[in-house]
């Protein structure tokens, strides 16, 4: 039984023992149930973006993604965006490593500004994305939408 619950226990949090430094960002699908992790990430001063539903509070994470953080769809997607931002981000990141590490000789840049990076980056493929939906789904505007047109009398 204790080797089935050190399984269990390993498999949840084992990565995590092997960190070596503090994340330079996190991401949190749904902070009302993962609120240890949004104020740990506050008291460490890790930026953190989040997907933020009706049922949270916004002011709670740096970057908010206003979203439906309950629909598998929703999170895939904004998952999904935040993974192709974040591999141009690295792809960039190896292609600017001299310049970077010009920088970091010279005090470099914090978390903050590198969350800072990464959120223009991401706004940027939503707003992609969301441009790319608008132009899949040109439907005409039903006319009495809802059925509450006015009568004649």
């Amino acid at each position: 039984m204790f080797s089935r619950e050190k399984a269990k226990l390993e498999t949840q949090f084992g990565s995590i023992a092997d960190l070596t430094r503090l994340p330079s960002a996190i991401f949190i699908v749904d902070i009302s149930k993962e609120h240890i992790a949004v104020k740990e990430a506050k008291r460490l001063n890790i930026p953190t973006f989040a997907i933020v539903d009706t049922n949270s509070n916004p002011n709670d994470v740096d970057f908010p993604i206003p979203a439906n953080d309950d629909a598998s769809t929703s999170i895939a997607h904004i998952i999904d965006v935040m993974a192709k931002a974040i591999s141009e981000g690295l792809s960039e990141r190896k292609v600017d490593k001299d310049t970077q590490a010009a920088e970091e000789k010279e005090g470099g840049a914090t978390n903050k500004e590198h969350a800072e990076e990464l959120a223009e980056a991401v706004k940027g493929k939503f707003a992609k994305a969301d441009t790319d939906t608008e132009n899949k789904n040109t439907k005409r505007p039903r006319s009495n939408a809802g059925g509450f047109a006015k009568k004649k009398k």
